[in-house]
């Protein structure tokens, strides 16, 4: 299935670009709030350790006794705090790890994750969002590019597709919403039904910035219309919360 291919691929492009770093790179601070460069890819080590684990059946990361997702990865990265270079050992065991696990899944049964049980497919598809969102976050602070690429595709959907739970979680309601976004390659994707009285036009890249809580919507230059159509960028997110 193309998902995994282009998890693993996005993981090797993050992986090419965190073996250029020196150690004070590796300790200075990312684009994530309160986390070095160095924490950001623990988090990513033990997300996909939760992957591996959900996979056989235990996911204890997520056992949060009331507290947010953002409040237990936090703790687990104060917890667990190491060397850059153990670190990043971890993260390219875990990595592979995941990918292969995701691979061999069961395709129609769901795992444990954040928010809700995931079928394999679509757990990958949410790391590819996290990974990606956490390349920014390394290579941003650092001046490095990270050329957009059609991967973000799966992220686009995901953002699409998780419109209904994002209204729910705010205690809204909406009906359809077309996304129609311009790919890194100039095509159109579309998500969502043509006709829907609600829609959000533009960037591809933009969009999934936006899911990603890496760009601010005003900021965006995507235009969205319609009933639910502003209400919908500013409640888009690629990920549980």
């Amino acid at each position: 299935m193309r998902i995994f291919a282009d998890l693993a691929a996005e993981d090797e492009r993050l992986e090419a670009i965190l073996d250029e770093l020196d150690d004070d790179a590796w300790l200075s601070p990312s684009g994530a709030p309160g986390w070095a460069i160095v924490d950001v890819v623990l988090h990513l080590a033990q997300t996909d350790e939760a992957v591996v684990a959900s996979l056989n059946g235990d996911n204890a990361l997520w056992r949060s006794d009331g507290h947010s997702v953002d409040e237990v990865a936090d703790d687990a990265v104060r917890r667990e705090r190491d060397a850059p270079a153990d670190v990043f050992a971890r993260w390219r065991e875990a990595r592979r790890a995941s990918v292969n696990g995701l691979r061999a899944a069961d395709p129609d049964r769901r795992y444990r994750w954040a928010a809700a049980p995931l079928k394999p497919a679509t757990l990958a598809t949410t790391r590819l969002a996290e990974h990606w969102a956490h390349g920014l976050d390394i290579t941003g602070p650092q001046g490095i590019d990270l050329p957009d690429t059609d991967r973000l595709r799966h992220i686009a959907w995901l953002g699409h597709s998780t419109l209904p739970y994002a209204f729910a979680n705010a205690g809204k309601e909406a009906g359809p919403i077309c996304c129609q976004l311009t790919g890194p390659s100039g095509d159109t994707w579309l998500y969502g039904p043509p006709g829907a009285e609600s829609s959000i036009v533009g960037s591809a890249g933009s969009f999934c910035r936006v899911g990603a809580q890496r760009l601010a919507p005003e900021e965006s230059r995507l235009v969205a219309s319609g009933p639910d159509g502003q209400a919908a960028l500013h409640l888009l997110r690629n990920y549980a919360y």
